[in-house]
């Protein structure tokens, strides 16, 4: 018997779905449709069981669990004289919701400077519902692309000024504020991970940067099958050099 962990596919069980309307993990326990091989409740069932325990206990994770769980549920409305439900909320509204609940006040909002605008337009709508709104921009420091040893190639636009990013110093810097919760809007790939990495609070992601599609990247997902279908086709043509 191998010691390599088997690796979960659950994007597998889109078919499943598709089939039966639903899932094992989505099903009553009485009539549930099987689970596939490589499910992670058989393959990891050790490590979905300690996290529910988790969940069940008093830590600052239980909490979070519990309180995302009750936004979820008030994400919806029950439509009278039905079994049906309706969305009722935004993301927006999904995380004030949140930080309301946890008891989160100072919430901290790590920007890209092409959207400082929507920051603007967040922090107020934050302000207008008690809550206090620091943000940090990703141009903190203002240090030339060069100094990280990047090329003039690498640039946007070669031979002008054009400033790194600052992901680290945004956490550190919100980090210093004290915030309770940080937000992410529009930080890049790779920035956003170093950003998460580096803060003390908890962070959830409103806007996820996609230059194309409006910041609404799902979009290539549903392009699928007519404006998007080359991913499944051609490599992306990613050019050679030093990392």
């Amino acid at each position: 018997m191998s010691d390599t962990p088997t690796p979960p596919s659950c994007a597998r069980c889109s078919a499943v779905w598709q089939k039966s309307g639903t899932t094992n993990c989505w099903s009553n326990p009485d009539n549930r449709p099987g689970r596939p091989a490589d499910c992670p409740s058989s393959a990891h069932g050790d490590i979905v069981a300690s996290s529910f325990d988790e969940y069940r206990g008093e830590s600052d994770d239980a909490r979070l669990a519990r309180v995302a769980a009750r936004v979820e549920g008030l994400c919806y409305r029950k439509m009278p004289g039905s079994d049906a439900v309706v969305v009722r909320w935004t993301r927006v509204e999904d995380t004030i919701a949140l930080a309301k609940l946890m008891g989160w006040n100072k919430v901290g909002i790590a920007t890209c400077i092409g959207l400082l605008d929507e920051t603007r337009q967040l922090a107020s709508i934050l302000e207008a519902q008690g809550l206090e709104p620091v943000s940090v921009c990703c141009k903190a420091g203002s240090i030339d692309k060069l100094e990280l040893g990047l090329d003039e190639s690498d640039k946007v636009r070669p031979g002008t000024f054009e400033p790194a990013c600052n992901p680290v110093a945004q956490a550190e810097v919100l980090n210093r504020c004290g915030t309770h919760m940080n937000i992410i809007v529009g930080l890049c790939v790779g920035h956003d991970m170093l950003f998460t990495k580096h803060s003390a609070a908890p962070v959830t992601t409103l806007v996820c940067k996609d230059r194309v599609t409006g910041h609404n990247p799902v979009a290539v997902l549903y392009g699928q099958n007519f404006y998007f279908k080359r991913l499944q086709k051609m490599p992306i043509d990613i050019p050679e050099g030093e990392d």
